[in-house]
């Protein structure tokens, strides 16, 4: 039987959304929904609250969710798509912060100074779920397991942004970068293995700090020692544990 997919060609994962839920049930991604129900609260005990959600997008690629210095009243979790949060300074130059998948919140950074403190940018057509701050805050003071679910995810960005400090080698970073793809997809019940690579080479290089010749030559390497295989964007991950090993210096155990 002849493939449907030309010699050589990685088949199209399968698209990372979340589905809406029922009455009863959260969001398939939901980022609090873990929480909610860890502390014996379902959807229905939380139907006062659903107004105090909104669905909100499409954004296209390129378009903004929020700027730099826009006043802060919620947080938005990703339903479905990419983002990246960046930097950029008075010369123009970028910095990118950091990519957040389906389920995943942008916007805690902002809690502090009450204004967001770097733009978040769509990779991709996105969809979220903004959250009211002041809601949640009443939220999480009746329901202690999301007040620690928001400190936990609060933790988790900061410990993800030392993850780039040290002397690592670029095999290291981008093994260990694709390796956190991987956890977080699973973690939402996407595949560990096969996704779309919503960024870009450079946005990748300096999100790792390397240039962007340097990530594709790492790319490259790998596709030929069989740790992965990649076209375009669309990436395969072949050999985990053998990712893994390269960039075990940068991951949790």
């Amino acid at each position: 039987m002849q493939s449907k997919h030309p010699a050589g060609r990685l088949p199209d994962p399968p698209s990372p959304i979340a589905d809406d839920g029922d009455e009863t049930h959260f969001c398939g991604t939901c980022a609090f929904s873990s929480a909610c129900i860890a502390a014996g609260y379902h959807k229905p005990e939380l139907a006062e609250l659903q107004c105090l959600v909104e669905h909100v997008g499409p954004f296209r690629a390129g378009e903004h969710i929020f700027r730099t210095g826009d006043p802060f009243r919620a947080i938005f979790a990703v339903r479905g798509g990419t983002v990246k949060t960046r930097m950029v300074d008075k010369e123009g130059r970028e910095q990118v912060l950091g990519f957040y998948l389906p389920g995943e919140v942008i916007g805690l950074n902002a809690i502090y100074p009450e204004h967001f403190p770097c733009d978040a940018v769509a990779l991709d057509t996105t969809f979220f779920c903004r959250f009211s701050f002041p809601a949640m805050s009443a939220l999480a003071s009746r329901v202690p397991a999301v007040q620690q679910h928001l400190f936990r995810m609060l933790s988790k960005e900061l410990g993800t942004a030392s993850l780039l400090a040290g002397d690592h080698s670029a095999d290291e970073r981008v093994a260990a970068f694709l390796m956190d793809l991987a956890s977080r997809y699973a973690a939402r019940g996407f595949s560990a293995t096969r996704f779309h690579l919503s960024m870009s080479r450079g946005d990748i290089a300096n999100y790792l700090r390397l240039a962007a010749e340097t990530v594709s030559r790492v790319l490259s390497r790998f596709r030929i020692q069989k740790l992965i295989q990649i076209e375009g964007r669309e990436l395969q991950i072949v050999d985990p544990a053998g990712l893994r090993v390269i960039g075990q210096g940068l991951l949790p155990e």
